[in-house]
C-alpha cells in the first residue's frame, strides 16, 4: 500500500512540475514574441493606409484603436488578457478578428500536417525496421535514400514535386472541397514534408532496432528457441518505440514551421501561408497568435511524450526519468 501511494505521489509531482513549466514557457514566449514583434521595423499605421496621405487625428485614432502610444509592457499585459479569454485582437490586414481568422485557416493546415504525419510514421517506421533487421544491400538503400530525404529541404521537395505532377495531370495548387477534394490536394504537399522528416524517423527507427538486437535479453530469449519473430516484436520493436516517438513527438512543431514554405509553393490557404502573409504586411496580432500556437504545440506534444515514455518502455520509471 505504501508502495502505491508513494508512487501516484511520484506521478502527481511529476505531472504537476511538467504542467507548471508548460505555463512558465508560455508566458515566457508570449512575451518574447510579443516584444520582437512591436521591435521589428515597420509601422502598422503605414500599413493600414498603404501609402495614401493620413491627417494626423486619423493617425492618432488608428494608434489608439491598436493601442500602439502605450509602453510595451501596457500592450503586452492587455494582450494576454485577451488572449486568456480567446481574444487575439483584430487582423490589421484582414480587418476581422484573429481568433476568427486563425480558426477558418486551420483545418486545411491541421489536415495536411496529419497527412504528412501518417506518411512519416507509415514510411519511416517502416524502412527503419527494415534497415534495422535486413543489413546489407537494403539497409544501404535506406540509408542512402533517407540522407538525401533529409538533405532536401522541403521547399525545394515541393518545388520538384509541382514539375512532375504537372504531367501527370494532379493538382498541385489549392487545398480543395470538401475531406476527398482536401486529401486529394494535400497529397503532393504531404508527400514534400515527409520526405525529409520521414528520413529522420526511419534513421532513428533503425538506430533503435539494431541497439535493441543486441541486448542481453533478445539474446536469452533466442537461446530459449523463441521464434525469430516473436522475439523482434515482443522485445526489440517494443522497447524501440521510446526514441522514435520522441522524434515523431518533436516532429510536430517542425511540420508547422515547414508548411509555411510548402503551403506559399503549393497555394494552400493554411495557416503556413497566413504567417508569411501577416509577417510580409506587418500584422503584428497574427503573427503573435500564430506563433503562439506553434510553441504551445510544441511545448504540449512534448509534455504528452514525456507522460507516454514510461508507457511505452516500462524500464523508464518516472523515479528514474526523475535522477536524470
Amino acid at each position: 500500500m505504501g508502495r502505491t501511494v508513494g508512487v501516484r505521489e511520484l506521478m502527481i509531482r511529476f505531472i504537476g512540475g511538467r504542467v507548471l513549466g508548460l505555463v512558465l514557457v508560455l508566458l515566457a514566449t508570449s512575451f518574447v514574441v510579443f516584444g520582437a514583434v512591436h521591435l521589428a521595423p515597420g509601422d502598422p499605421v503605414s500599413f493600414l493606409m498603404r501609402g495614401r496621405p493620413i491627417t494626423p487625428e486619423a493617425r492618432a485614432a488608428l494608434t489608439e484603436q491598436y493601442r500602439l502610444d502605450e509602453p510595451l509592457l501596457a500592450q503586452y499585459f492587455h494582450w494576454l488578457g485577451g488572449v486568456l479569454t480567446g481574444d487575439f485582437g483584430r487582423s490589421v490586414q484582414f480587418r476581422q478578428h484573429v481568433g476568427t481568422l486563425v480558426a477558418e485557416k486551420l483545418p486545411v493546415t491541421a489536415i495536411l500536417v496529419g497527412y504528412a504525419a501518417l506518411l512519416i510514421c507509415a514510411a519511416g517506421i517502416g524502412l527503419g525496421i527494415l534497415a534495422g533487421l535486413k543489413p546489407g544491400f537494403a539497409d544501404r538503400a535506406v540509408l542512402v535514400g533517407t540522407g538525401i530525404g533529409t538533405a532536401t529541404p522541403a521547399f525545394a521537395s515541393a518545388i520538384a514535386l509541382t514539375a512532375l505532377a504537372r504531367t501527370a495531370g494532379w493538382p498541385t495548387y489549392g487545398g480543395g472541397e470538401g475531406f476527398g477534394g482536401h486529401l486529394k490536394h494535400l497529397t503532393l504537399p504531404a508527400i514534400a514534408l515527409a520526405l525529409a522528416f520521414g528520413g529522420l524517423v526511419a534513421r532513428v527507427t533503425r538506430a533503435a532496432v539494431r541497439d535493441e538486437l543486441g541486448r542481453e535479453h533478445v539474446e536469452a530469449a533466442r537461446s530459449r528457441g523463441i521464434a525469430g519473430a516473436a522475439v523482434v516484436r515482443r522485445h526489440v520493436l517494443r522497447n524501440a518505440l521510446g526514441p522514435v516517438v520522441t522524434v515523431i513527438g518533436t516532429m510536430v512543431a517542425g511540420l508547422l514551421v515547414s508548411t509555411t514554405m510548402v503551403e506559399i509553393v503549393f497555394s494552400v490557404d493554411g495557416i503556413g501561408s497566413l504567417l508569411i502573409k501577416s509577417v510580409t504586411n506587418k500584422d503584428f496580432p497574427v503573427v503573435q497568435a500564430l506563433t503562439l500556437l506553434i510553441v504551445a504545440t510544441f511545448v504540449v506534444v512534448n509534455l504528452v511524450v514525456d507522460l507516454l515514455q514510461p508507457l511505452i518502455d516500462p524500464r523508464l520509471s518516472l523515479t528514474g526519468r526523475g535522477a536524470r
